[in-house]
């Protein structure tokens, strides 16, 4: 893989990163630096994988929690696999359920939209398949940290705040939630370098951990959110959660530039970052800054999102297959409907032709790439008392209408945003990449691939460069870098092209790319928040 090395990236002075024992990149210091250190104390890259993921959910709660969902590929012993950690709408929860009692679409928070979490699981999934430690020493970094505190990084702080003025509006919809006790004591978030710490957080973790996550699912903490959720008129009862198993799948793919790009198959969203792909590849790109090369990214952006909005549920129900989708003949038709000018998305028939992201890599080959939410932020605002586990509302994506893909149905999971991507060569691995947020993800997914494979960007120019976000009809959000010279050239193509002030809706991604000839490994680390990289 050639990287350009005179590329400069748009607002960072970053450079990416170099070592071969050993690497963990994430969007938070003092997770990454868990990560590192679990390696070192002899754990592989599936244990660090673990202990960082676990260490977010105290050291980042405004992006995810202990009562999320998480996804991974994995790379160990020359083979990937996936891991899908997402959890089911409850039982008891339906449509008619929902209709009876006046709604008419998903709620956003509260107890409704709780799903079952799949994280605890999946960390103690991975944990059991693959690790050295056990779950209990690789869950004891996060512990330590919940339990001693931590000073808050800005990024972070500016986060929680903002999550706190949207929740102390809801009133009666987070009735009974713990979540001002435990996020906001005194009644204030914690600022930008104050402490904060979570002795609940803390043994919640050290009960996962010693029971290898069965307390949570059958135990006393299953108790604890079972009885919480049937006071106050929640649907997840303790026979959803000892009823969840986390599920090996095979991960799908698309060639790319003689690269073979992995994402998770649905219900997560991944598949529309392959369906893009599959679109662009059939283009040659010379250069990245041309506004023919921003226009046909985004036409098949919008094609694909088109397609994964009106298929994309949980896998055995989406009425069209994978394989459909991604097919070349399929893509060839798709293709030509990108022509000069923007034009309105719509879903075609195949048939017929706030989340935190890591990337770690060991020494000896094995590298993962792990994803987890608990969905706009801190989640649903539900806090069990007593426990610090955030509860996941993964169910507002659910639709209400009877004749959707995606529509709810009891024990059926819900169209997943959270992707994790992996990249190999032949039967190589190059590495673990991701970019977090929302449905930013298989947008961040496209850009960095073709920032990678078209233009060989190194892994820090690759996420430096500014980012566009198609949003919905002809409207496309830009970051206040992109270049202003195409920005209107797009518009005169009929795009609506909005400048973002903020550029934290982009997404926050990590990279790591292992040269297969040494075994060095190449890290870069998003520039628009608190990211880093901890190697050895």
């Amino acid at each position: 893989m050639n990287f350009d090395p005179l590329y400069q990236p748009f607002a960072s002075h970053r450079v990416p990163v170099y070592a071969n024992k050993g690497m963990v990149a994430t969007s938070q210091p003092l997770a990454a630096q868990a990560g590192l250190d679990v390696l070192k104390q002899g754990g592989n890259a599936m244990d660090a994988a673990v202990a960082t993921a676990a260490a977010l959910t105290v050291l980042e709660p405004a992006s995810n929690g202990i009562g999320g969902d998480a996804f991974a590929l994995v790379w160990t012993g020359g083979k990937l696999y996936g891991l899908n950690a997402s959890g089911p709408a409850p039982g008891t929860l339906s449509i008619e359920a929902l209709t009876s009692a006046g709604y008419t679409e998903m709620p956003k928070l509260g107890v409704v939209p709780v799903t079952v979490p799949g994280a605890p699981a999946g960390w103690a999934e991975l944990s059991r398949r693959f690790g050295r430690l056990t779950l209990a020493e690789a869950l004891e970094p996060a512990a330590r940290y919940a339990e001693e505190g931590y000073p808050l990084p800005p990024g972070l702080a500016r986060n929680w705040a903002r999550a706190a003025g949207i929740y102390a509006s809801q009133g009666e919809v987070l009735k009974g939630s713990a979540w001002f006790e435990t996020f906001a004591p005194g009644g204030r978030t914690p600022a930008s370098g104050e402490i904060w710490r979570s002795p609940d957080h803390a043994s919640t973790l050290r009960q996962i951990g010693e029971s290898d996550a069965r307390d949570f699912y059958e135990g006393g903490l299953a108790e604890r959110m079972h009885a919480f959720m049937a006071e106050h008129g929640g649907y997840m009862t303790r026979d959803d959660l000892a009823s969840f198993k986390p599920e090996w799948v095979e991960p799908i793919s698309v060639s790319y530039r003689g690269y073979d790009v992995w994402e998770i198959p649905p219900n997560g969203q991944g598949l529309i970052a392959l369906s893009a792909l599959n679109l662009l590849k059939g283009f040659a790109f010379e250069e990245k800054e041309s506004v023919l090369t921003y226009h046909r990214q985004l036409e098949a952006m919008k094609l694909a999102f088109a397609d994964g909005e009106k298929y994309i549920t949980d896998h055995g129900k989406m009425g069209v297959t994978i394989q459909e989708l991604l097919s070349e003949t399929y893509a060839d038709e798709r293709r030509k409907l990108i022509g000069d000018t923007a034009r309105l998305p719509e879903a075609g028939d195949p048939q017929a032709s706030g989340t935190v992201y890591l990337a770690v890599a060991d020494g000896e080959g094995s590298m993962v790439s792990f994803i987890q939410s608990n969905y706009m932020g801190f989640g649903s605002g539900i806090v069990v008392p007593g426990t610090g586990i955030a509860l996941q509302n993964r169910g507002h994506n659910f639709s209400l209408d009877p004749s959707h893909a995606n529509r709810l149905e009891p024990g059926k999971r819900t169209y997943h945003t959270i992707i994790p991507g992996f990249l190999t060569r032949g039967s190589k691995a190059v590495g673990p990449f991701g970019v977090m947020g929302g449905f930013m993800q298989p947008q961040g997914h496209v850009q960095v691939i073709m920032n990678t494979l078209d233009f060989h960007l190194n892994p820090q120019a690759a996420l430096d460069s500014p980012r566009w976000q198609w949003t919905k009809g002809r409207t496309v959000m830009v970051e206040p870098g992109f270049p202003q010279h195409i920005a209107q050239a797009l518009a005169r193509k009929g795009h609506d092209i909005q400048v973002a002030l903020d550029s934290s809706t982009f997404g926050r991604g990590q990279i790591i790319w292992r040269n297969p000839d040494n075994g060095v490994l190449c890290g870069g680390t998003e520039s628009r928040t608190d990211g880093t990289i901890a190697a050895w």
